[in-house]
C-alpha cells in the first residue's frame, strides 16, 4: 500500500490526537503499518499462553500477523528473583493508530488473566510494542521505539532479521553486539510435548534420540516387525526404546521407501491410532514425545487429537495442500523435510538434479516450505527442519549432505532452526558398505549418525535404539562437551 504523509517523529496525547509533528502528519486512517510487538511470559504454561495470544491477534480483523520469530528461554532483568521468561517476536500488519493497537494488545493481557503486582516483575503474559512502522512516538502511555529495547538481548536478538531502527539506522544485530556477553548465553526453544523442550545451537546440548516405531507391512527394514493389533508387544517395545534413550518415538503408518504402494488415510489412522494409545499407556512415557511419520493432513488432525506432539511430514505441506493449515490450526510442532516428487518418484531423475547444487537448492528450497508454513499461520518456534537424506538423493548425494551438512544447519534464514537427520539403515549405507540387510546396517548408520552430530543435528532418527545412544553419546562427548 502507498504511504502518504507518514511522519518520522510524532508526539500523542493519551486520547491519541496528535499534538505535533515535527516533519509531517498522518493525513489518511487507513495506512497499514508494520508493527514489532515483543512477547514474554514467565507464569505457568508459557508456551500455551503466548500461542493463545497470538491466536487472538490472529482472530482481530484489524491485525494481520505476518511472521513470528523464535522463542528464546532468557534470565530475567531487574527483578531477578522470578522464573526464567520465554520471549519472542511477532511482526504484525494493521491500520489501527498506536493508542488503539496499545488498548487492544492490553485488552488481550488482560484477557488471558494478567495481574501486574510489580514493575517488571512476574507475569503470565506480556505483548510489548517494540517499533511502529519507521515512526517515533512519545507519549505518557507509549515511547516507540521501546526506549530499553537497546539494553535487552531478549528483545534485540528476535528482532535480528527483520528490524532496523528509525532514529539510530542501523540494524537490530548491530546494536546486539554492542552489548556486553551475557552470562546465561540466549538459545532458540522448541516445545516438543508438554514436558519436553529443545534448545537448538545451545553448544552443550544433548542431542535427542527420535526412535522409529513402524506398524506397517511393508517398511524397508522393518516391515511387519510391529503389529497395530498387538497391543502388548507395542507397549514393551515403547517401554524398551524410553528404557535405551529415546526422547521421541516416531510412528509410521505409511511406508515411504521408494515405490511403496499408497494406502488410503482411513487405513494409516487404523495402524497409528493403537500406537499413539500403546505409548501413552506406558508410565515412563510421561515426558517422551510422540511423532507422527505422516503427509496427510487428516491423519495429522486425527493423531494430535489422539495426544501425538509432533507431525513428522517427508513432504513439507507439498503432497497435501491441507496440512500446512491444519498443522496451524492443530498449533503442534512440524518436522518438515526437503523432497522432490512422491515416495514413488523422488528417485526419478529429473528430481535428483540440482543444476544449481544441491546444498544451495535444500537451502532455498527449504525457504520456500517456511516462507508457505508462516503464510499458513504455523509459528516459528513450531517448525523443525530436516535436509532430507534419501529422499530424491542419489548416494553421492547422500554423503556430500553428511559431509556438508553445517553448510545446511547455519545457513542465514535457517540457522536457528532445530535440525533432525534421519540417516539410519538407508540403501546408500546398504550400497557403500555391501551390507544388503537393512538390519545390519548399524555400523554405517552410526558413521552417518556422527557426522549429523558434528554438523549440528539437534535430532537424530534411528532403528536401532540401545545402539545408537551409545553412539550419539560418544558423538556428544565429542563435539557437544565444550561451550565455544
Amino acid at each position: 500500500m502507498e504511504l502518504q504523509n507518514v511522519s518520522s517523529r510524532i508526539t500523542v496525547s493519551t486520547d491519541g490526537q496528535d499534538q505535533s509533528a515535527v516533519r509531517a502528519n498522518i493525513s489518511r486512517k487507513d495506512v497499514d503499518h508494520a508493527v514489532f510487538v515483543a512477547l514474554g511470559s514467565n507464569v505457568g504454561d508459557r508456551v500455551s499462553t503466548i500461542e493463545e495470544a497470538m491466536r487472538v491477534l490472529d482472530g482481530n480483523d484489524k491485525i494481520k500477523l505476518l511472521q513470528t520469530s523464535p522463542l528464546y528461554e532468557t534470565e530475567p532483568m531487574y527483578v531477578e528473583d522470578q522464573e526464567r521468561f520465554l520471549n519472542g517476536m511477532c511482526k504484525i500488519e494493521t491500520q489501527l493508530d498506536s493508542i488503539k493497537l496499545l488498548d487492544t494488545l492490553q485488552a488481550v493481557e488482560n484477557n488471558l488473566g494478567r495481574v501486574k503486582l510489580i514493575d517488571k516483575g512476574p507475569r503470565n503474559i506480556d505483548l510489548d510494542i517494540i517499533a511502529y512502522g519507521q515512526q517515533v512516538i512519545e507519549s505518557d502511555r507509549l515511547t516507540v521505539p521501546h526506549r530499553l529495547m537497546l539494553e535487552r538481548e531478549f528483545v534485540l536478538r528476535p528482532l535480528c532479521e527483520y528490524f532496523v531502527h528509525p532514529q539510530t539506522s542501523t540494524t537490530a544485530i548491530e546494536h546486539l553486539h554492542k552489548l556486553p556477553p551475557s552470562s546465561t548465553p540466549m538459545y532458540p526453544l522448541t516445545p516438543l510435548a508438554p514436558s519436553l523442550d529443545l534448545h537448538a545451537l545451545d553448544p552443550l546440548r544433548k542431542t535427542m534420540v527420535m526412535s522409529i516405531l513402524n506398524v506397517t507391512p511393508d517398511s524397508f527394514s522393518d516391515g511387519g516387525q510391529h503389529r497395530p493389533t498387538d497391543m502388548e508387544a507395542l507397549k514393551r517395545t515403547a517401554a524398551a526404546h524410553i528404557a535405551a534413550g529415546a526422547r521421541i518415538i516416531d510412528i509410521g503408518g505409511q511406508s515411504s521407501r521408494p515405490n511403496a504402494p499408497d494406502i488410503t488415510a482411513e487405513e494409516e489412522i487404523s495402524r497409528i491410532l493403537p500406537a499413539i494409545e500403546a505409548i501413552k499407556s506406558v508410565p515412563e512415557a510421561a515426558n517422551v514425545a510422540i511423532s507422527i511419520d505422516t503427509y496427510r493432513a487428516f491423519v495429522a488432525e486425527a493423531a494430535i487429537n489422539a495426544g501425538a506432539h509432533i507431525i513428522n511430514d517427508i513432504s513439507a505441506g507439498l503432497l497435501d495442500p491441507e496440512m500446512l493449515p491444519s498443522i496451524a490450526r492443530l498449533g503442534c510442532t512440524y518436522v518438515m523435510m526437503h523432497m522432490r516428487g512422491t515416495p514413488a518418484t523422488m528417485q526419478n531423475e529429473e528430481n535428483t538434479t540440482y543444476p544449481k547444487g544441491l546444498i544451495h537448492t535444500i537451502i532455498s528450497e527449504l525457504k520456500e516450505r517456511i516462507e508457505a508454513a508462516e503464510e499458513a499461520g504455523i509459528r516459528r518456534w513450531r517448525i523443525i527442519l530436516d535436509p532430507g537424506v534419501g529422499f530424491a538423493k542419489t548416494t553421492d548425494q547422500n554423503l556430500e549432505i553428511l559431509r556438508r551438512f553445517d553448510h545446511i544447519r547455519y545457513a542465514s534464514g535457517l540457522n536457528t532452526y532445530p535440525w533432525l537427520v534421519g540417516s539410519s539403515r538407508k540403501g546408500f549405507i546398504g550400497q557403500i558398505t555391501g551390507v544388503e540387510n537393512a538390519a545390519d546396517r548399524r555400523d554405517g548408520t552410526a558413521a552417518t549418525v556422527t557426522a549429523a552430530i558434528q554438523g549440528g543435528a539437534e535430532i537424530v532418527r534411528v532403528h536401532d535404539v540401545e545402539e545408537m545412544v551409545r553412539v550419539v553419546k560418544m558423538a556428544d562427548a565429542m563435539y557437544r562437551s565444550v561451550r565455544k
